[in-house]
C-alpha cells in the first residue's frame, strides 16, 4: 500500500519545539498570528505575562469563527474580560499550550474551516530553568 501525505491547501505548521514553529518550512523564533485563509503576522509578545487586552481586541477583527490561543509551554488562560470583543462578534476562542494549538490548527485549517492561531512562541531560553 501506497501511502501519500496528506496536502493542504492553506499554511500549516509543519513543526514546532521550544523557543520556535516552522510554518510551511519556515522555522520562525517568534509569536505569530496566521489564518486559514493565508494571513500571517508577528505577535508582538514574547512571554504570557507580556500580553494585554489590546492583544485580543485586535483578533475581534478576523473574519473567523474560531481562535485557537496556543499559550506557550503550559496551558495558562487570559482574563475572561479581555476576550470581550471576541464574544461581542461571536468567534469564539479555545486556549491550549502552544504544541496542541499547532496540532489543532492543522485539523481545522485543512477541514476548510475559517480558523485563526495565535501562537506564542517563548524565548528557548524559558525552557532551561
Amino acid at each position: 500500500m501506497k501511502l501519500q501525505p496528506d496536502r493542504m491547501d492553506v499554511q500549516a505548521v509543519t513543526g514546532y519545539g521550544p523557543g520556535w514553529i516552522a510554518l510551511n518550512g519556515e522555522k520562525l523564533q517568534h509569536s505569530l498570528l496566521i489564518t486559514s485563509s493565508g494571513e500571517r503576522r508577528d505577535w508582538a509578545c514574547q512571554r504570557f505575562e507580556d500580553l494585554g487586552p489590546a492583544h485580543f481586541e485586535t483578533l475581534a477583527d478576523l473574519s473567523v469563527e474560531m481562535v485557537i490561543f496556543g499559550s506557550g509551554s503550559r496551558l495558562r488562560f487570559p482574563p475572561p474580560a479581555w476576550l470581550a470583543p471576541l464574544m461581542a462578534k461571536r468567534i469564539g476562542l479555545e486556549t491550549m499550550d502552544t504544541a496542541a494549538a499547532c496540532r489543532t490548527y492543522n485539523i481545522l485549517a485543512g477541514e476548510g474551516r475559517p480558523v485563526a492561531a495565535v501562537l506564542l512562541v517563548e524565548p528557548e531560553s524559558l525552557f532551561s530553568r
